[in-house]
């Protein structure tokens, strides 16, 4: 039997805003060690996990398709580039993004089991998570639905819990489960932990492809009828698989957890606890608690200065952060934005989230740094009838060949070597060289060398927005 890790990647996590952003979701950032948590995701599952009857496969992912560029390159990165990627047209939950990626993994390969697996979370001890699995792998191997429920450490009242039974037969250490319970109170949590019967519902799953596709179809046929049609209206777009947009839209929205999880039949459900550091980064003041804290119980990342400051999180990207006097407190600091909030006030952040989009500013959905297919941008000043970016062009890769109606624009190659198509000419520019593209003038910027491609791009005119961009054509697709 074939092990195939699903990695779920929806949702934009907005409580961790300002990092967070709906074009830049949490599961892309780098929060804790070197790795984004997409990538830490990819790479928990590896071949040690294989044995003389069990391969580890690709991963499938199940992205959404505003960031799925960025989610590609990402995982090519961290040397998962021939991971199969199927695209969202529209955020239904968990089940039928896992319905998807089942459907995928029974096309391809021979039922494997599916390991499924959410792309935002931190798991600090993966051996012990790869234990957990292998332990697992007989259970899913038997027809049985997998769940890895989490040793508490706390009375936690952001999470779910599951009620265990009795320890199953055999080496897997395995338990039933007698049910699926709702985030308590505060005094309920207290008691949960107390007594030692129940486990943090992590919503890392494993069952065969199709056990899941059999059970989803006696529990929900009606989000098993809409995920076929979806999936029988796919299409291959360079990297990555589209779903039919009209039938997945018609799909019911509903999480693993409720749509079959919870209404199993007895004996088919097993839950295998899991201590391993794990934590979902729900929010600012988990970050903080998994993280390495200083004497004064501080966790500092960046260029941070505390002084009289205590148990506070502070983040500074680009600029030094001076925290003084400051208790129990979150700064998070981004080239666009600053957040400073009270620990217990951290809820609040989405009204936060909520007005920037009422007043349709660009820091609810983007970062200045832009992420593109062919490498990113970078907004470094804007004023009137002006704007100065910093472009990084990838090796190989070229913007689409384009017009804008209402901007001119100055390219002044900075590091490597540009090839600038503009009207009928070629123009071949290296270091300190620069050309200037009238408005109206077809152009295209290309990187034909090995190494990246830097240059600054000084933009003027009466409209300055990105929808002023007329596309001829392009290598990624795009319209």
């Amino acid at each position: 039997m074939n092990l195939q890790p699903v990695i779920l990647c929806g949702g934009a996590g907005t409580r961790l805003w300002p990092l967070s952003r709906e074009q830049y979701p949490k599961q892309l950032l780098t929060l804790s060690g070197d790795e984004s948590m997409l990538q830490a995701t990819a790479c928990r599952v590896d071949a040690s996990l294989a044995t003389a009857s069990t391969s580890v496969l690709p991963p499938v992912v199940v992205s959404n398709d505003d960031y799925r560029f960025i989610t590609a390159e990402q995982l090519r990165q961290a040397g998962h580039a021939h991971a199969a990627i199927v695209l969202e047209p529209k955020g239904r939950n968990t089940a039928p993004a896992l319905t998807l990626a089942a459907l995928v993994a029974l096309e391809t390969g021979d039922d494997p089991a599916l390991l499924v697996m959410p792309a935002d979370h931190i798991i600090d001890d993966v051996e012990a998570f790869r234990a957990a699995v292998a332990r697992g792998l007989a259970y899913a191997e038997s027809g049985k639905l997998v769940t890895f429920g989490i040793q508490p450490t706390r009375a936690e009242t952001g999470y779910g819990y599951i009620s265990i039974g009795t320890p199953l037969a055999g080496e897997g250490g395995g338990r039933e489960i007698r049910g699926f319970v709702e985030k308590p109170d505060t005094a309920t949590a207290e008691r949960y932990v107390a007594s030692g019967e129940y486990l943090w519902n992590s919503g890392i799953f494993m069952m065969r492809a199709s056990v899941w596709i059999a059970q989803l179809g006696a529990l929900r046929p009606d989000m098993l009828k809409a995920c076929r049609a979806a999936f029988g209206a796919r299409s291959k777009d360079r990297d990555f698989l589209r779903v039919g947009a009209e039938a997945f839209a018609a799909c019911p929205a509903d999480s693993i957890d409720y749509a079959v999880m919870e209404k199993l039949p007895a004996g088919l459900g097993v839950v295998i606890p899991l201590a391993a550091g794990w934590s979902d980064v729900g929010a600012w003041d988990a970050l903080w608690q998994i993280g390495s804290k200083d004497g004064d119980g501080n966790v500092l990342r960046g260029d941070v200065m505390a002084v009289n400051t205590r148990d506070t999180l502070a983040i500074s990207q680009s600029r030094m952060v001076a925290c003084v006097g400051l208790t129990d407190t979150v700064v998070v600091e981004t080239p666009d934005a600053v957040l400073v909030a009270h620990k217990s006030d951290l809820q609040q952040i989405k009204q936060v989230v909520e007005r920037l989009k009422r007043e349709k500013r660009p820091e609810a959905d983007a970062h200045r740094k832009i992420y593109r297919p062919w490498g990113y941008y970078d907004s470094i000043d804007t004023g009137t009838r002006f704007q100065v970016k910093r472009i990084m062009v990838n090796p190989g890769a070229a913007i689409s060949l384009q017009m804008h109606h209402h901007r001119a624009e100055h390219w002044i190659v900075v590091k490597g070597t540009a090839r600038v198509i503009r009207g009928e000419e070629t123009i071949l520019l290296s270091e300190n060289e620069s050309a200037y593209i009238p408005i109206g003038t077809r152009h295209r910027l290309e990187n034909p060398g090995k190494l990246p491609l830097e240059i600054i791009e000084v933009q003027s005119g009466a409209y300055l927005g990105e929808d002023d961009i007329v596309r001829f054509e392009d290598t990624y697709g795009r319209t």
